[in-house]
């Protein structure tokens, strides 16, 4: 799977300027998964972004880009840099052209959340010298053309009366474009299907004594549905066959994926399919980041491998992501509210995971920072067991809109688990 961040291939930085919209671009990077006589479901077209600006003082790009060109089928967006400790300290925005009716969007922002998804420091994942600082990849639907801006913001201390200083931008900046195939498998899935390719464990009332998960009664919630990774498409070729578990799950954590609502759940396989790819063959991280996922609609996805009734460890807190989980609502909730479905689907999957380990959904846990931008590495914290991703790192994350359903959740998921 590594390779696959290394055979990107350059594209020429004076062409892509001036490259004609109804050009179609040759010189664009090959497909990274393309396999003669194999065809792999999907692709990764990575291109280099360009300087359009920079500051006069230190000559330092302040905005890089691609000018509107033609390009291979996509339907998520991202952007890339080389070092994942290097902060992009401005905003991103991007255009596509509709590969349905050839007309282009608006302007459209990318999230610039930098490092606070991700492996924890420290771990073999964090280390496997593949890791890059990336964008949340943005769902902007079937396209074939795209124009992307990068700017530097203004330093804040920088003499009004003089031209703004903006902050350089970080190296190796390029844009991903993933197109995320099709999968096996559509919606609607059946219940046989949400079972279908999960571990024995997985599956109530199978698997070994040694495979059994301890369950605290009488506080435990009934599994929900869970479509499983075959149920969504994974192609498992892409990911890191090794598997990483915790000790226990103490905590659920709850996310957006900033990705935008303009998607139908009938295409939320495609969506998760592409966070998939750009997790992988752009970010470097050995499989999805989030244990699990939910669209709007309320239907639940297993994420990360590894078995859904199993401590996972995954990829979604930095500094916490030893003995949790983490729950992604496929979107963007800092002004959009959460549809109902989301919340008591979040509630449900909550109640029976942590019911697995004996955890209170309305109580409080101890877990140990391993290090970010809010908790030093080692400090001890005492967190909700249903939390959001900004109680563990400064962000946004889960947005504003869906951050503020998280008690009436915890009162949810306890219900759930027969709790008064």
């Amino acid at each position: 799977m590594r390779a696959f961040l290394s055979s990107s291939i350059g594209v020429a930085c004076a062409a892509a300027l001036v490259l004609p919209l109804s050009v179609s671009s040759g010189a664009a990077a090959a497909p990274r998964d393309a396999r003669a006589g194999s065809p792999v479901p999907g692709s990764t077209e990575s291109l280099p972004l360009v300087p359009l600006g920079s500051e006069r003082s230190s000559g330092a790009a302040t905005e890089q880009g691609l000018a509107q060109r033609d390009v291979q089928p996509f339907s998520l967006v991202g952007v890339v840099w080389d070092d994942a400790d290097a902060e992009l300290n401005g905003s991103v925005q991007v255009r596509n052209r509709s590969a349905a009716t050839g007309t282009w969007s608006g302007w459209q922002d990318l999230e610039t959340h930098n490092a606070e998804h991700g492996a924890d420091l420290g771990t073999s994942e964090r280390d496997s010298g593949t890791v890059r600082g990336s964008t949340a990849p943005l769902w902007v639907g079937a396209s074939d053309g795209v124009q992307v801006r990068v700017q530097g913001h203004d330093h804040p201390d920088t003499d009004p009366q003089t031209r703004p200083a903006r902050a350089p931008l970080p190296s190796g900046l390029s844009l991903e474009l993933i197109d995320p195939g099709e999968a096996p498998e559509q919606l609607p899935v059946t219940q046989a299907d949400a079972s279908r390719g999960q571990p024995a464990d997985a599956v109530p009332g199978s698997g070994s004594a040694a495979d059994a998960v301890p369950v605290a009664k009488p506080y435990k919630a009934p599994r929900p549905k869970i479509i499983s990774r075959k149920g969504w498409g994974a192609n498992e070729k892409l990911r890191e066959k090794q598997l990483g578990y915790t000790k226990t799950v103490k905590a659920a954590f709850v996310h957006h994926s900033a990705t935008g609502n303009n998607y139908t759940c009938k295409q939320a396989p495609s969506v998760i399919r592409g966070i998939y790819r750009y997790h992988v063959t752009s970010s470097g991280w050995r499989d999805i980041g989030y244990n699990f996922a939910i669209d709007k609609c309320g239907n639940i996805y297993e994420g990360r491998a590894g078995g859904v009734t199993k401590p996972v460890m995954g990829a979604h807190t930095l500094g916490f992501n030893t003995n949790s989980t983490g729950i992604a609502v496929l979107g963007s909730y800092s002004k959009t509210n959460p549809p109902a479905a989301v919340t008591t689907a979040v509630a449900k999957l909550a109640a029976w995971k942590l019911g697995l380990h004996g955890i209170n959904p309305k109580g409080k846990v101890t877990l140990t920072s391993g290090g970010g931008n809010k908790y030093q590495k080692g400090r001890k914290v005492s967190m909700n067991a249903i939390s959001g991703h900004r109680d563990g790192f400064v962000t946004d994350c889960p947005g504003n809109k869906l951050y503020s359903k998280l008690g009436a959740v915890r009162v949810s998921a306890a219900k759930y688990q027969g709790r008064s």
